[in-house]
């Protein structure tokens, strides 16, 4: 009965120090690989100071009309600027995504061409870094030839929803469009218009 207890503590004893000599091989582990977290840290430290911009948010930038563009042929258009107002460094690319709605807010039926439009040619996609305060702009086109026709759309609102987002911004826009058609520029710093 002795021996049996005897032997019951001893095998305690072994688990024990079996459990003790993880614990520290573990911590003994856990040292090392600090160690080297220390020295990957300080490159990693590197990388994040390289690291780029998160993407402009729909929340984070405002959207408002620049110049309007007239022209001959029943032509249309107007300067549309993305100002950063989040308050920190963010990247837009590419182009905008446009809509359009009716005076009660319903969406009507339209489609955007992306590339270049009748007021300027396109500058393609190239990711802007805009800091808080700057803008980027695009330039929107489209024409109105048969207003007041089955074949036009009677626009109150412009829906814009930002590149890489699914929401928009609503800018008041009352103009008849073809077909409901729609041609944009991609973003960019500034968009030369032609002549």
């Amino acid at each position: 009965m002795g021996q049996i207890a005897m032997s019951e503590q001893n095998r305690s004893r072994t688990a024990t120090r079996g459990r003790t000599a993880g614990r520290v091989g573990a911590a003994g582990l856990a040292l090392v690989a600090a160690a080297g977290l220390g020295l990957t840290g300080a490159g990693a430290a590197q990388a994040a100071g390289k690291a780029t911009a998160p993407t402009c948010t729909t929340g984070g930038l405002t959207a408002s009309f620049g110049k309007k563009l007239g022209g001959g042929m029943n032509h249309q258009g107007v300067v549309l600027k993305l100002k950063n107002t989040s308050g920190h460094t963010c990247l837009l690319r590419g182009y905008p995504g446009l809509g359009l709605e009716d005076s009660g807010h319903r969406t009507l039926t339209s489609t955007t061409q992306w590339g270049s439009t009748y007021y300027a040619k396109d500058p393609g996609k190239k990711t802007l870094t805009l800091r808080n305060g700057e803008s980027a702009e695009a330039v929107i086109a489209w024409t109105h030839a048969n207003a007041g026709t089955p074949d036009a759309k009677q626009a109150t609102y412009l829906q814009v929803t930002p590149p890489a987002n699914t929401k928009h911004k609503t800018l008041k826009f009352p103009n008849w469009v073809d077909n409901g058609r729609l041609q944009v520029t991609a973003l960019a710093p500034h968009v030369t218009l032609n002549g």
